[in-house]
């Protein structure tokens, strides 16, 4: 029984999302235009459930790079007023469009002249009235059966305020580095923004052998540096490949008589490569897609300028 009670639910809900297709028109662009031109902050207002659709609202507004912040109606008509400036838009959130610690606040916005977006189920309300813009977010039924609790219609205005949000972001042009600037913190951050060069392993923590030392000597680069490989270079200082422990592995199953051996001759002639400048999660990509753990970084001829390894993309939390 439950499971149908919630299956309902979720169609509720789903068709109060799906009835707002059709009703996006010039309206939409509208409100979107004057997101857009603000040269202030974007404050999204509204009270009991509908706030809360407006605290999530402006945060995604704020974290697509759009400045915004909620202000508490109540708070806003008890002294928060001072938070509006005259360059802002304001979107307020109210099913009934008559809430009225919302419908306070309208005089003290429209002496500033600051535009009015109306997010409503009654296009006919006071708030509507008194907005420029109007967006229809009524839905024919909540999923509470007794029609009292905000369920439905708090759906569809959130799913509105994300189509406005990502609309904008769109119509500004944001890119994936853009958008990391605004979670420097979190685990996209860490994949937009952190680069090769911020990770790698440089100067005397490299592993290096030249080309003509033994195999011995390798073997010992190999062990001090703890990366499980070494790079290798010519008389010149470039990279002419790399020796790692599965490579010592394999030539020992081979027969190979590593105590004669030169590190020229055991390198792997091409190893996969990176920018000190590239991001850390094109390096991950590399790694996965070549089963390998670590790669060398490269600037100009083929000079050595670092080694990245798994073990540091997993500690930065970039993996």
């Amino acid at each position: 029984m439950s499971i149908q009670h919630g299956k309902r639910v979720l169609e509720i809900e789903a068709r109060a999302i799906a009835g707002l297709i059709g009703r996006l028109d010039h309206r939409f662009t509208e409100a979107v235009d004057l997101l857009y031109g603000c040269t202030g902050k974007v404050v999204v207002s509204g009270m009991g459930k509908s706030g809360l659709i407006g605290q999530k609202i402006a945060a995604t507004l704020a974290s697509t790079g759009t400045p915004a912040f909620f202000l508490h109606p109540a708070e806003g008509i008890h002294g928060d007023l001072g938070m509006l400036a005259r360059r802002d838009t304001f979107i307020a959130i109210s099913n009934s469009g008559e809430t009225e610690e919302l419908l306070k606040l309208l005089p003290s916005v429209k002496r500033l002249n600051i535009p009015v977006i109306a997010l409503t189920g009654r296009v006919q309300s006071t708030l509507a009235k008194n907005s420029e813009v109007v967006l229809d977010v009524s839905v024919s039924e909540e999923a509470c059966p007794m029609g009292l609790a905000p369920t439905a219609s708090t759906t569809a205005a959130l799913a509105m305020g994300d189509a406005l949000a990502i609309a904008l972001l769109q119509k500004r042009g944001l890119k994936e580095e853009d958008f990391a600037q605004f979670h420097p913190g979190g685990t996209l951050g860490r994949r937009l923004l952190l680069k090769v060069r911020d990770l790698m392993h440089q100067g005397e923590q490299i592993p290096c052998v030249h080309h003509q030392a033994t195999a011995r000597e390798a073997i010992l680069e190999m062990t001090s540096k703890k990366l499980g490989m070494t790079t290798v270079i010519d008389t010149d200082g470039r990279c002419v490949g790399v020796i790692t422990d599965g490579d010592l592995r394999r030539y020992l199953e081979k027969g190979i008589d590593l105590t004669t051996a030169r590190a020229g001759d055991l390198a792997s002639k091409n190893p996969k490569t990176i920018e000190p400048d590239a991001l850390a999660a094109r390096a991950v990509q590399t790694m996965e897609q070549y089963s390998i753990t670590s790669l060398v970084v490269l600037e100009g001829s083929r000079r050595i300028v670092g080694v990245i390894h798994m073990h540091d993309l997993l500690k930065s939390g970039v993996v």
